[in-house]
């Protein structure tokens, strides 16, 4: 046989694209409330608790009760993804790449839905009557990185402790009445299964949760997310949201768009074009806890 058979080798090449592994979906929008926004700015108006004040006096004149207000300002931010595919590269290819395109820039989307959800989570709100005023989130509200329930503190991922104490802080402020989530990687649920021996009765439940065969225990949703998503604090601790669906506000101007057309200041050429417009913040502190967990040891 010839020593130059070799150049009379086939090369096979498949017609389409694979994509590469990355978060197709937008996981969080459903756990929080959702709303739509029409102008440059919006604003949700709230109502405080009232006490009720005991009557003393008989023919006593009516008591003035006043009801807290408050309000929050929300708005959207404009996100834009685009592309330009020359008709010589596609006439060099068994298929069009445009489809393929289309599809990474919604997922591209829908990863900056979750992203602007959780950053919302412990950034600063915008509050009062033409949200001028700001809150902060409060120290209060966050579970320390060693947060045990006895003996010695010591730095820890995901506990079933922490998971206790968020629960405890949410109720206290009648905020768990079923619609509570917590956004975790991998990470912070393998940490849940280190806490809980294999004899006890937590072990099972962690075990499936861990495994995927479900996503709730002890009264959170869980929702699993790329590490890359979360914040870090100051001590590069991973800044984990436990919250009531209506803690959080998302909030959307406009639809996902998507459009591919002819470009004529570039030859004609197909240009790819994705936008949207959404924004994210934190309805009410009581409903937001953070918990903190290490990044190095479980």
């Amino acid at each position: 046989m010839s020593l130059q058979i070799e150049t009379a080798w086939v090369q096979q090449f498949r017609a389409n694209f694979d994509m590469l592994a990355q978060q197709m979906d937008a996981r969080l929008p459903a756990t929080v409330t959702v709303d739509t926004l029409a102008a440059e700015i919006g604003y949700r108006d709230q109502i405080g608790a009232v006490d009720a004040v005991q009557r003393t006096t008989r023919h006593g004149d009516t008591p003035f009760t006043e009801v807290p207000h408050a309000r929050r300002q929300f708005q959207a931010d404009d996100w834009e993804v685009g592309e330009i595919i020359d008709r010589q590269d596609t006439q060099r290819m068994l298929t069009s790449p445009q489809s393929a395109y289309a599809q990474a820039f919604a997922a591209g989307f829908n990863r900056r839905r979750d992203i602007t959800i959780l950053r919302a989570m412990f950034a600063t709100a915008r509050i009062g009557k033409t949200g001028a005023d700001t809150v902060a989130f409060p120290a209060g509200q966050a579970i320390a990185v060693d947060y045990v329930e006895s003996g010695s503190a010591t730095n820890s991922g995901m506990t079933i402790p922490k998971l206790r104490r968020a629960l405890e802080i949410l109720a206290d402020a009648e905020a768990s009445d079923g619609q509570l989530t917590i956004a975790c990687s991998q990470r912070e649920l393998n940490g849940l299964l280190r806490t809980v021996e294999v004899g006890s009765s937590d072990y099972n439940n962690v075990k499936a949760l861990v495994n995927a065969e479900v996503n709730t225990f002890m009264g959170f949703t869980f929702v699993r997310l790329p590490s890359a998503r979360f914040e870090l604090d100051g001590s590069s601790h991973r800044r984990i949201p436990a919250y009531h669906k209506a803690g959080v506000l998302y909030a959307q101007m406009a639809e996902t768009d998507i459009n591919a057309a002819p470009d004529p200041t570039k030859g004609f050429n197909t240009r790819i074009h994705g936008r949207a417009s959404f924004g994210a913040t934190r309805l009410e502190e009581a409903r937001v806890v953070e918990i903190k967990c290490s990044t190095s040891v479980f």
